[in-house]
Formats: C-alpha cells, structure tokens, sequence
C-alpha cells in the first residue's frame, strides 16, 4: 500500500504532470467563464490531444479542466447574474446583488475560497473512502434515489417566495415541463405538439439562461447604467476571505452534502447547489438578509459544487457510471487511454486512481489562485455602462443556447422562457423552484417508475427511504418558517408584502399571467390523460398539485385584498415603483427577439454582427468607430471559441438559398 502510495505521489509531482494539469485548468477557466458552455465542450475540446500521452498526465489535464469550471463559471453569475453552468445557478441570488452593491471582489474570492476548500474536501474525502466506497454506493438502489429527488425538491419550501401557493405552482410547472419528451416507462411522447424539437425534452442550459439570464440582462438594460452603482472593492479578497471563514462550519457541511449527492449517479450539479443554499438558509439565524447580498448565499453552493466533482469521480471510476454528462465524457477519456473503469481502480491501478483524485485538490488549488489574482481587475467589469457590455452577453447567451441541440429551436425556446422568466421575476413567482422542479424530474419519475417495478409499493418501508423521507419532512419544515425569494426578500410564513391600493390596473397583470400558468397545467393533465397509466402518473399528479395551487391563489388575486403576499407586481407595486429613468419591461427582450429572428432568417454569424452595430449605435450610443471596433471584437472572439471547439453557429434560410463560406454557413 505504501509503495502505490508513494507511486502515485512521485507520478503526481512530475514536471510534465504538473505542466499538463495547468493546461487543463486554463482551458477550464477560459470555458468556465463563457456561460452556458461547461465541461462537456471543454473536455470534448481536449479530446483529441489524448493520443499518445502518459495515461496519468493525460488524466491530469482532464482533471484539471472538470476540478476549475465550477470555479471560473462564478466569474458570469456573480458579475452579471448569469449562471456561468448548473452548477453556480444558486450563486446567482447572492452573488449577483453584492456586485451591485460594488462588492464583486468580495463575492468572487469568497466563492473562490469556498470551491478551492470543497474540492480539496472531495479530494480528502476521495482518499479516505475510494477502498470502502464500494459498498456505501451500491446500498442506493432506485427506491433511495427516489426519495433522494423529493429531498432536492423539499428545498422548494426554502424558495418558495412571498407566497407559497406561487412557489408550489411554480414548481409543478418546472416538473411537467421536464417531463416533456420520451416517457422513461414506456417511450410515450408527451406534450410534443407534433414539434419535432421537443421529442429529446428542452435541455436544461435553455431553462438556466432563458430563467435567469434573460431577466437580469432586461433589468440592467432598463435601469441603463453599469451593473454597480458604487466603486468596486479594491481590498475585496481579504474580506471574501474573511466571510468564509466565519462561516467555515457551514462550508465543511456543505462540501459534505456535495460529496455525498456526487457520488450519487444521476443527481449530479444541478441540484447540489439548491440544496447547500437552502440548508444555509433554513440553518441561519437571520434568514432575512440572504437573496440582498448574504455572504453565506455564496459560500454554501459553491463549497458543495466543487465538492460535488471528487464525489462524482467515484462511481465513474469504481463502477462506469458516469454521474453527469461531462463525468460521462470523462469516462470515455479513460477508455480512450486504455483504462478500464471498475473495480481495478482499487486494485492494479490503484496508483492511478490516487493520482487523479490528488491531482484534483491541486488543481483546484491552481485554479481558485489564479481566480484569486484576476478577481479584482475583473470586478472592475461592473463599473462600465451596462449598454456597452450588453451586446457581448446576449451574443454569447444565444451561442451557448445553440450548443444544447444546434438546432434553431434552441434560440427560439430561450426566447420563450425568457419571456416566462420576466414575467415571473416581475410577479414574485419564484425562479428557484421552476428550475429545480425542472431539472429533477427526470430523475425522480425514472426512478419512482423503477422503484415501483422492483419493490412495488414496499419500496417505502426501506430503512434508507424512511431515513431520507425524515430528513425531506424536515427540509420541508425549516423551510416553511423562512422563505427566500430571488427579488432579495426572505419572508416568513404568515408576511405581508407592503400595502398597496389594491387597483384593477394593479391586479389585472398578475391576473392574466396566473390564468396563463393555469392553462398549461390544464394542457398538461389534458396531455397526460391521453397516455398510458405509467406514462401519466407522473406529468398527471404534477399538474393536478399545481392547478390546486392556482386554483389557491387566483380568488386572493381577484379579491385584492390589501397587503396579501400574493400580491408582488414589481412594475405597479414593488420596489420599481418611482424609480428615476426605468424603461419599459419588453426593451431587452426586443433587442434578443430581433437577434433570435434575423439569425433564423440570415444565419447567426452575420445576424451577430449586424446586431452588434445596431444595438451600439442605437441603444448604447456609441460612436462609429467605437462600435466598428467592439463589433470586430467580439466577432473574432465568438470566431475563435467557435473554431477552437469546433462548434456551429446556427443557420439562417439565407444558408439553404446560397453556399456560403463558413462562418458564414
């Protein structure tokens, strides 16, 4: 034992080692701070450069690539309320408005702490437990994973708003629209509407920008100044490192919750860092300041989502099963350097299997330093006029959109959730929930469906569900007592929201808008009834919950009774009200729809660069020569990421007229 030890530290030391692991990470930190794209492109990028190389350096690169990205993608939510990928969409409630306030270095080298110690926890974790973590993995069977799913979406007690009714059916939306797609029981097509688009279901990168990327890029067009209004904090990694320090237990407890949950194949980082916030949000002892700038609401996910990735190398190393999708590019990274995942990672090639999990504490180590040094010149992001940065975000937005199926469809879905995503963010229907009904219910129909098929209905009188259900009922508890918001408002069960005069013009808005949510729960259940028992138990029950939830909350809508919390309309009687120089709610969802119709009609290349100069001379009111500039900029920018990953741009009907040279195609 101690000779593999000594084996793999001696491997892991090496020049060459070390020298392909910072490749790795710099690659990882340039993808991670593009959102959208995450580690599936980038390991695909690194692919082909495998051939040929030591198995151990080429499996460093690799590691040093996956370890940084849930690092460098804090840059995008923090700075722009943007998730950077899946993994930092929590980061956003807090991280976002301390960048506001001028405090970007500080939010950017908390996270950065936070996700160096998480994933030097994974990797400590790794070491201790990658002999006996056989048998701790494979006591989860489908029935555990189940009640493993309703534990992520208990966390919709936690953010479920100003009003519960909102948050339940808000996440009753997000199930049903994550069961669109093949049936996992039986293969039944459900609520396709005969769009060929929606037969795979709408990818998760899609839901992610167009819920909290959209919104934000709306709302900082509006207000049409930089996305800080005070001076960024010059000393700000000293106090970020002063912040997780204070709370360095709720850091450990969360690294350990992202340890667990990765380890775990199929839950991955989607749902890691809901779950670490709502835990820092139900464990705290002044709830109200989290979604205004808490620090703790940056430290908890990000703690758990770097953790999250020493985890997942566990069963994709002991058993093949990949945990997330780019755990599963990972695997077939291995399999291209002849190494065979299973249970000869902890015998022969235990060696190598030391030297991975090491060589992800380092990298992390790696990467939060080199974060650390560019936190503060890169904070300075938030002073410029928000017009001028603009562009550059939808542009990239849009290019990240196309890359979930590189189909056309995939621009014209982010406009429609974007615009779901507006509308909810104006009416104080919870974001949070949506997505995490959303992204866990593949999971938990797959494996209700499984669990019902091997256990029957037995499967709850396992000793590991009760345990789990326990600890849900009690999620569920502590988060009823103190809810939060993504409008920056943590409230208790019985708050009001502030008095308003309770006019029609007031409450038609939120009327109209609830009536809509209502009529695609009603399409829902009327979709699923045409299917088979097992292809509309789950779909069904999501929408019945979720129309009783509307159903709840639309008398109090008509009534308007003063100061009930369902009614938030923050155009007529929330925190926008008389604020100097606010424009109209649809300007940047115009700008995006006109990117989005002429890329369909020309190509988005060419539409790219048409919208650039448009919107800088129009909106932005910039010079011609300083918008020919920027323009060029970014076109050869967007032109470089797109060639170096060989990805696609999305053609327009201009490209089946004519043959054009690429990018232009």
């Amino acid at each position: 034992m101690a000779d593999t030890l000594f084996a793999a530290l001696h491997a892991l030391l090496t020049f060459d080692h070390l020298l392909y692991m910072f490749l790795g990470v710099a690659v990882g930190l340039v993808i991670g701070v593009i959102p959208g794209l995450g580690g599936i492109a980038g390991l695909s990028l690194l692919m082909p450069f495998l051939y040929g190389m030591d198995e151990i350096s080429a499996l460093a690169m690799l590691i040093g690539l996956v370890a940084v990205i849930p690092t460098s993608d804090t840059f995008s939510s923090v700075l722009m309320g943007i998730p950077g990928s899946s993994a930092s969409q929590a980061t956003v409630l807090d991280g976002f408005p301390l960048a506001r306030q001028g405090q970007a270095a500080r939010a950017l080298s908390a996270a950065f702490i936070s996700s160096m110690f998480g994933g030097i926890f994974g990797a400590v974790v790794l070491t201790g437990f990658v002999v006996v973590a056989r048998p701790l993995i494979l006591m989860f069977g489908s029935a555990e994973l189940f009640m493993l799913a309703l534990f992520g979406l208990s966390m919709v007690a936690v953010l479920a708003g100003r009003s519960l009714p909102k948050g339940l059916a808000a996440c009753a939306v997000g199930l049903l629209i994550g069961s669109i797609g093949g049936a996992p029981a039986t293969g039944e097509f459900r609520m396709t509407f005969g769009l060929d688009y929606l037969y795979d279901g709408i990818p998760l990168v899609i839901v992610g920008l167009g819920l909290f990327a959209i919104p934000e890029i709306s709302d900082l067009l509006r207000r049409n100044a930089a996305i800080s209004d005070q001076p960024a904090l010059g000393k700000g990694w000293g106090a970020g490192f002063r912040d997780w320090y204070s709370n360095i237990w709720l850091s450990l407890r969360c690294s350990g919750m992202g340890c667990m949950i990765g380890a775990i194949p199929g839950l991955g980082g989607s749902v890691v860092d809901w779950i670490a916030y709502g835990h820092a949000v139900q464990t705290s002892k002044n709830p109200e300041t989290f979604g205004t700038g808490d620090p703790r609401g940056v430290v908890a996910p990000e703690s758990a989502n770097n953790a999250m990735q020493g985890g997942a190398l566990l069963p994709t190393m002991l058993f093949g099963i990949p945990g997330s999708g780019s755990m599963a590019v990972f695997l077939g990274g291995m399999v291209l350097l002849g190494i065979e995942p299973g249970p000869s990672m902890v015998q022969a090639n235990l060696n190598v299997t030391y030297s991975v999990i090491w060589s992800l504490a380092v990298a992390n180590i790696m990467g939060a330093g080199i974060c650390l040094l560019l936190a503060v010149p890169i904070s300075r992001l938030t002073q410029i006029r928000f017009p001028l940065l603009a562009p550059f975000m939808i542009s990239l937005i849009c290019f990240a959109a196309f890359q979930a199926t590189r189909d056309i469809g995939d621009l014209l879905a982010l406009l429609f959730v974007g615009v779901v995503g507006v509308l909810m963010k104006r009416f104080g229907w919870p974001r949070p929930a949506l997505l995490i009904g959303f992204v866990l219910a593949p999971q938990a129909e797959t494996y209700f469906y499984q669990a019902l098929q091997f256990y029957d209905w037995g499967f709850l009188t396992r000793p590991g569900v009760i345990v789990i259900g326990l600890m849900a009922l009690a999620s569920v508890i502590f988060g009823l007592r103190n809810r939060v918001d993504d409008q920056g408002h943590v409230v208790s069960a019985d708050a009001d929201t502030p008095e308003h005069e309770g006019r029609w013009t007031s409450r038609a808005p939120q009327i109209v808008f609830a009536a809509l949510m209502l009529g695609f729960l009603a399409l829902g259940l009327t979709d699923a009834l045409g299917q088979s028992f097992l292809a509309l138990v789950f779909p069904a029950s999501a929408a019945v919950v979720g129309i009783a939830m509307v159903l709840w909350l639309l008398p109090e809508l008509v009534a308007g009774h003063r100061g009930h919390v369902a009614h938030f309309d923050s155009e007529l009687d929330g925190e926008l009200v008389g604020q100097p120089g606010y424009g109209r709610l649809w300007g940047g969802l115009g700008w995006i729809g006109g990117l989005v119709l002429v890329s369909a009609l020309v190509g988005f290349y060419a539409a790219m660069i048409a919208f650039f100069l448009a919107f800088l001379r129009i909106r932005a009111r910039a010079g011609w020569v300083q918008s020919v500039i920027l323009t060029a900029a970014a076109a050869g920018f967007i032109l470089g990421i797109a060639y170096m990953l060989n990805l696609n741009f999305p053609a327009g009907l201009l490209q089946a007229q004519l043959d054009l040279p690429w990018p232009f195609r």
